[in-house]
């Protein structure tokens, strides 16, 4: 006999360790490149927070620069508003302002850079590097660091703007305070060589005054002589409208709406936060495909920021728009669907298992439905007693039954009953007849309404649990 040859010996490769390329002095490492396994648990054991803030030192506590931008400037808007007439063109360029430095936000800081979800041109670029400075809410850089950090450790201490600490705190008060805690470790080592993220870090400062409020007070002054109304409505009022509108995304999104695609998380769909932070309300999807450039996934879902992103597509300014996979959205989906589905079939009442049920014979039947009304139905013995005054075809029709098998009647013969009607009866359920169903009728002893049944997982893989079997129409699980 020949025998099989041995595999010819191949040398094993020469594998050497991975060290990222460093190309020079501009080149910046991951910040997260060696945290290990355990770092969300090994810091919150290690790192010690800020003492708590109270009546003795709250002051000491205060991020005054923040403090100044979130009260001088509605300051500015209210006591300016109370002298100021409201022109029509001022009030509509305000809007539009409004929109403008939004979606430097949204389009801008959010989609593009802190989830890199498309690509722009560096004209686009430019413009929401500008647009989002005009919302005064920090550089590309710092903005995008916190952001990756609440979407990595969401809902933890390591979140800056955790919300499980309540609405307050993930809308305003995060950043009134100094962190009890460094947000966790993020890297932006991606948006350090952007020339255009460089740029606006560089002249951050000149920027917000040029577009907080430079361009919005020349804009109403040069083209229709109202200075002071461009730089009170368009200027202050318009930033807080723009402030508060991207903060009720960690707030307001994280509190009210559904939760369609996962609810292991408290980011929350829902219409009215998508009104007022220019598209960004539909946050359980945006939290799950966080790369998808969409928010909204469905025709009518209100999302102008995904609308902006498309016709830039469209004209050539931005390209590669990221969508998750259907499939894959579908299945998260679903996944919720059924999960609501188990907890309605968890909170219904649901006939006896067969194997809970006493195996009665034919014989003993027949003696104990001399005492009282029993009725065989595929192969199932059923007390009728509370319900033979209430059937709606007479009492008759059951009372002639007693101690006898109406299968052939309850299925067609007589009245081809209703999937209410076999749900009730199996609800009657006192015995299993010896022999099984004698009339072939084992796939309709099944009541309908547990011929679809929402199982996990472990049930699906148990052979004796009920629900791991189906009548051969099909389970979810």
């Amino acid at each position: 006999m020949s025998s099989v040859p041995p595999p010819a010996q191949t040398p094993a490769p020469d594998v050497k360790p991975f060290n990222p390329p460093v190309q020079g002095k501009q080149e910046e490492l991951p910040a997260d490149i060696n945290i290990p396994d355990n770092y969300v648990d090994y810091t919150l054991k290690n790192s010690k927070p800020l003492p708590p803030i109270s009546w003795e030192n709250w002051w000491k506590e205060l991020n005054y620069l923040s403090l100044a931008i979130l009260t001088i400037t509605p300051t500015i808007a209210i006591v300016g508003a109370l002298h100021t007439k409201l022109r029509w063109e001022t009030a509509v360029f305000a809007v539009f302002y409004y929109f403008v430095t939004g979606l430097g936000i949204t389009a801008g800081y959010h989609r593009l850079w802190a989830h890199r979800s498309y690509n722009a041109s560096k004209p686009l670029e430019y413009f929401l590097a500008m647009a989002g400075a005009g919302a005064v809410e920090g550089s590309i850089k710092w903005w995008s660091r916190g952001h990756r950090a609440h979407h990595r450790y969401t809902d933890t201490d390591l979140d800056p703007y955790n919300a499980h600490k309540g609405l307050w705190w993930s809308h305003v008060g995060w950043m009134l305070v100094k962190p009890r805690r460094k947000p966790g470790v993020a890297d932006v080592s991606d948006l350090s060589k952007s020339e255009v993220v460089r740029w606006q870090h560089r002249w951050y400062i000149w920027l917000i005054l040029g577009m907080g409020f430079g361009l919005p007070t020349l804009i109403p002054g040069l083209l229709w002589g109202d200075w002071r109304g461009g730089y009170v409505y368009a200027g202050a009022a318009r930033l807080c409208f723009v402030h508060h509108s991207t903060f009720c995304v960690n707030s307001l999104a994280h509190w009210l709406g559904e939760a369609p695609f996962d609810d292991k998380h408290t980011p929350r769909d829902h219409l009215v936060t998508a009104l007022v932070t220019i598209g960004e309300g539909y946050h359980n999807f945006h939290h799950q495909f966080p790369m998808d450039y969409r928010n909204a996934i469905k025709w009518y879902q209100y999302d102008p920021t995904k609308w902006f992103i498309w016709v830039c597509g469209k004209l050539g300014l931005a390209s590669h728009l990221k969508m998750f996979p259907d499939n894959e959205v579908k299945k998260g989906q679903l996944t919720m669907q059924l999960k609501r589905l188990r907890e309605t079939q968890d909170g219904l009442v649901w006939p006896q298992e067969n194997t809970d049920l006493p195996v009665i014979s034919w014989q003993s039947f027949q003696d104990q439905a001399q005492k009282r009304p029993l009725i065989l139905v595929a192969g199932f013995i059923h007390d009728v007693s509370s319900f033979i005054d209430e059937h709606p075809g007479g009492r008759h029709l059951l009372v002639k039954n007693i101690g006898k098998d109406a299968s052939t009647a309850f299925f067609g013969g007589v009245y081809d009953h209703s999937n209410a009607a076999h749900n009730l009866l199996s609800m009657m359920r006192v015995g299993v007849l010896h022999g099984g169903a004698p009339h072939g009728l084992e796939d309709k002893s099944v009541p309908p309404s547990q011929r679809l049944r929402v199982a996990r997982h472990n049930e699906l893989s148990s052979p004796y649990s009920s629900t791991a079997y189906s009548d051969g129409e099909g389970m979810l699980g």
